[in-house]
């Protein structure tokens, strides 16, 4: 996995978990890595790990099954949603219209693009 080092590795490992779960990959109680499972597959330290499965966990998109492991909430993908539009209308819209001003690019140019 290669990261951004201009973001956390803990909210990259958040946003990994959230597009698995978007697409399809990860359901509702489906088992995920354990933490230090998870650390040596990528090659990250556990505790950073543990640092997201704790934001995870926080969130309700994961629950830990004391002595099981770590498990994909039943309303994860509700969750994930809301929390993705959440941002994509705050920050990622406003930075897109900007850039469209920026380039005078009209709204019917980006539909006849596509």
């Amino acid at each position: 996995m290669e990261f951004d080092p201009n973001r956390p590795i803990y909210l990259q490992i958040c946003d990994v978990v959230f597009e698995r779960l978007l697409s399809g990959e990860l359901k509702a109680e489906d088992r995920i890595l354990s933490v230090r499972e998870y650390g040596a597959s990528i090659g990250v330290n556990p505790n950073t790990v543990a640092r997201s499965y704790e934001k995870l966990t926080d969130m309700g998109v994961i629950y830990n099954k004391r002595g099981i492991g770590y498990f994909v909430s039943e309303s994860a993908l509700e969750i994930v949603i809301a929390q993705e539009r959440k941002t994509f209308i705050e920050e990622e819209v406003p930075m897109f219209l900007k850039r469209m001003k920026l380039l005078g690019i009209e709204p019917k140019d980006i539909f006849k693009e596509i």
